[in-house]
């Protein structure tokens, strides 16, 4: 008997099991947009048969399981597009992602942009056929010898890293046949509108010992208005994307003979992050931090302490040979917590001390893959606005609420909160080896985090993030997507019960017994490189006038009143103002052309008017015409912007 209970509040029952798509096509709550159905909270396809009772809820494009599956769907109707056109290509992986697909491909030919176009007109041939997809389990040896005839050697691998008892779901669409966990959507024609956007490398496995592949990028959509709609936002966000306004405008730049995910800041980049930098360390003295500057590296003893040495060294930069124990060997630090724990433990604590609140500007380093690299979103040297709390547990709900509205003010404060959400991210108990901990100790840490955020942030407004935290604790990450829609941590707040016991950290308390503090790790803003490209791409490179690197231009008409200009310039800069002086022998119109492109705040223009009046004519980046003032009455309404911070 089967018994199905939908989301909309319709029930179904049958003596004999039925499909979830015949239920629904029973009630008369089907339709064309209609992709899977969530069952007791898992996403599968309508064709699943119920044996029994079972929650269902409908998915649709808009959900983001439907999306999932529907990418996932597109992906392989390109999958099978290049099968069909390069039969000796082998396949690896083709997930959905965020934004679209990708599949990655070991194939006899070079994937050029005109093979591209002859992959896409084969992916229609293949949606026009409107091919039943249909799902079949396997044992382990079947799928072996399965994918053996069809000389898929990456898929065997894939196969024989997997239990001996694991069940294998294997795809099949016409002649196209792939080992795939799915779901998928019923049938290829379903796939309606979709392109196909670049080709990449890609190591087997990110490794790059490994052999490099070739990675086809797609999207897709249910409809060309969709897809339309897509590729124009997209190309908005080319305009935007800080990777290329942040050089135009020459606030960063790389160099090959130093590396990737090593950026250089220029000086505008540079005074852009001085700025910040200022700020965070200044609002932070305010609220009662201690400011600390601990060393870059540090022996191979203190990461084995904290744990890094176990479940972080391949993300950490090793100086010598991490397995010969008969010499020092040393590791650029990839996060301060261990370094400033010495601060606490530099003498005996007691509780009148706490919370102490340790904050540091920190430049870690982490071995990012090759291919993760993006501009200074992902880098593998960066600056962090890194603090630790250490603390009794009475103390904690008040001291996490003070970095959750310390995070805010600052985002806030860029336009950049907005834009974010929010994940709890905790560990997986199936992987017990990649934590710290016993799960007691991770059930207490994510219960008492979860009445937090269910405090701060209610439970609606933060998704759950099962093998996200850090293998020390749960914790919150504050997300905030880019320009082309990808999420990226911003700020993470972090409770740990677990490494003050390792180093040993005690207090003595009100009973004059010694206690063991909880800790909480934080960001304030989190990493300023990063925080830069967010917001150059958010304000499309014009920064707001107390960000801004260059806050005014100061233009004479001719070279006759170049000396007023520059008498106005130092009157700017003797009030903290960040001013230049564009006296060079081109026109007037060229020379405020050149301050609009380059985004700068405020021109002012002077000429015999001004300065026989004492005054200047100012232009503004976003009003235009802004009229004539007096020195003096200009300088004062730039310091009253500069100092609301207005954006």
């Amino acid at each position: 008997m089967a018994k199905i209970i939908f989301a909309s509040g319709e029930v179904f029952t049958s003596d004999a099991p039925v499909s979830v798509y015949e239920a629904a096509r029973e009630l008369g709550i089907i339709s064309r947009e209609v992709i899977a159905a969530k069952i007791n909270g898992e996403a599968k396809e309508l064709s699943t048969v119920i044996d029994g009772e079972a929650d269902v809820r409908l998915l649709t494009f808009a959900d983001e399981d439907g999306k999932h599956i529907f990418r996932h769907t597109a992906a392989h109707v390109m999958a099978q597009a290049v099968k069909r056109l390069y039969p000796e290509t082998k396949q690896t992986i083709g997930p959905a992602t965020d934004t679209g697909y990708f599949q990655d491909f070991d194939a006899p030919v070079s994937f050029t942009p005109e093979i591209l176009k002859n992959i896409e007109a084969e992916m229609k041939k293949i949606v026009k056929e409107n091919l039943i997809i249909e799902r079949s389990v396997l044992s382990k040896e079947e799928a072996i010898k399965l994918m053996t005839e069809l000389d898929e050697p990456y898929k065997v691998e894939r196969i024989n890293e997997l239990p001996d008892d694991a069940e294998i779901s294997i795809y099949r669409q016409g002649e196209y046949t792939d080992l795939c966990s799915g779901p998928h959507l019923h049938s290829t024609g379903m796939v309606k509108a979709f392109k196909l956007t670049q080709c990449t490398g890609a190591y087997y496995k990110g490794d790059q010992n490994n052999k490099m592949l070739q990675r086809i990028y797609g999207i897709a959509f249910p409809s060309k208005d969709e897809l339309n709609a897509y590729v124009q936002q997209q190309e908005e966000a080319l305009k935007r994307d800080h990777n290329k306004i942040g050089r135009e405008l020459e606030y960063f730049t790389t160099v090959d003979s130093i590396g990737q995910g090593l950026p250089i800041l220029l000086p505008k980049g540079a005074r852009t992050i001085q700025r910040l930098q200022r700020w965070v360390e200044d609002v932070e003295e305010k609220r009662g931090y201690l400011l600390t500057k601990t060393p870059l590296m540090a022996k191979r003893e203190l990461y084995k302490i904290s744990g890094h040495w176990d479940h972080y060294l391949d993300g950490m930069f090793v100086m010598g040979d991490p397995d010969d124990y008969t010499k020092e060997c040393f590791a650029l630090r990839p996060m301060t917590c261990p370094f400033q724990y010495q601060v606490f433990l530099n003498k005996k604590r007691s509780y009148r001390e706490l919370p102490m609140r340790l904050g540091e500007t920190s430049t870690l380093f982490r071995n990012e893959d090759s291919g993760e690299m993006h501009g200074l979103i992902r880098v593998r040297q960066f600056t962090i606005s890194e603090g630790h709390l250490v603390l009794r547990p009475d103390q904690l709900a008040e001291e996490f609420k003070g970095c959750f509205d310390l995070a805010k003010y600052f985002l806030e404060t860029l336009g950049l909160w907005e834009d974010c959400s929010f994940r709890f991210s905790q560990w997986d108990p199936n992987r017990t080896d990649k934590y710290e901990g016993t799960p007691e100790q991770w059930n207490e840490a994510q219960a008492i985090m979860g009445e937090l955020l269910d405090t701060y942030l209610g439970r609606e407004n933060y998704v759950i993030g099962i093998d996200e935290a850090a293998f020390y604790g749960p914790k919150l990450d504050i997300q905030c997507k880019n320009v082309f829609g990808k999420e990226d941590t911003i700020v993470t707040i972090q409770v740990d019960m677990l490494l003050a016991k390792k180093f040993g950290m005690e207090y003595v308390d009100r009973d004059n017994t010694m206690k063991t503090p909880y800790i909480i790790h934080r960001t304030s803003m989190g990493c300023y490189e990063r925080t830069l490209a967010l917001i150059l791409e958010k304000y499309a490179g014009a920064l707001p006038l107390w960000l801004a690197p260059t806050q005014v231009t100061v233009i004479p008409v001719v070279a006759d009143f170049a000396d007023y200009a520059a008498e106005v310039t130092k009157k700017l800069e003797a009030h903290g103002i960040r001013a230049e002086l564009d006296d060079r022998n081109e026109k007037l119109g060229y020379r405020i052309r050149e301050a609009q492109v380059t985004k700068i705040p405020y021109m002012v223009v002077v000429g015999e008017d001004e300065m026989n009046s004492g005054s200047v004519t100012v232009r503004a980046r976003v009003e235009g015409e802004g009229g004539k003032f007096s020195v003096d009455e200009f300088i004062d309404k730039l310091v009253k912007e500069i100092e609301t911070k207005k954006h």
